[in-house]
């Protein structure tokens, strides 16, 4: 596969990513338990690109250009399905990162997500969701000046204006918070333990 053509297909499950979840927004599904055509989805772009990386390395700037980099990184952020892939992915972003190759910011993105799967505290505080009283809000991180000495060091925002911009775009897509939020929880770790973050 040539590099050209691995950025067009990258490109082309990204797409098709957003086109469903904007679908998911119109129709009010979005944020109602993890949509099964949205898992099936992330699934299956998670499995070409796999064979994509397999084939000509991570997909950095360098290799099939800005916009199939960041596309790849979502299709990445969105295989929660696959903690293999989601962790094979982190250790190559973290090389190209370290060869000023890729995007420290989109590596904290999946650091943090990874963490919180697991059930671990954030490095970054990106990861968000709805907390008991009905609010978004960042899941558990270690330290809050840590955090912002961090996200300011990859030139992020402060958690505090982060927290504000979360919150509105929310707002924006009409999502809503889980009406019971202990049984979407329960749900939550059993799918968790279902697909392997967690025994």
């Amino acid at each position: 596969m040539d590099y050209k053509h691995a950025a067009d297909k990258i490109i082309e499950l990204k797409n098709a990513d957003l086109k469903l979840r904007d679908k998911l927004i119109q129709s009010g599904q979005l944020g109602k338990g993890y949509n099964e055509d949205m898992e099936k989805l992330h699934n299956r772009n998670a499995n070409t690109l796999n064979g994509i990386i397999d084939t000509i390395g991570y997909p950095t700037i360098e290799i099939v250009g800005e916009e199939a980099s960041e596309a790849a990184w979502l299709i990445i952020q969105h295989s929660i399905g696959q903690p293999g892939f989601m962790k094979k992915c982190a250790k190559l972003l973290e090389n190209a990162v370290k060869e000023n190759k890729a995007n420290p910011k989109n590596l904290a993105y999946l650091t943090d997500r990874i963490a919180v799967y697991e059930g671990k505290p954030q490095r970054y505080g990106t990861s968000f969701d709805w907390d008991e009283n009905g609010e978004l809000s960042p899941n558990p991180f270690d330290d809050l000046t840590k955090v912002n000495q961090r996200r300011k060091s990859i030139g992020l925002n402060s958690m505090e204006e982060q927290i504000q911009i979360m919150r509105k775009q929310v707002e924006r897509e009409n999502q809503l918070p889980p009406k019971d939020i202990e049984e979407r929880n329960q749900k939550y770790n059993e799918w968790r333990k279902t697909v392997g973050w967690i025994k």
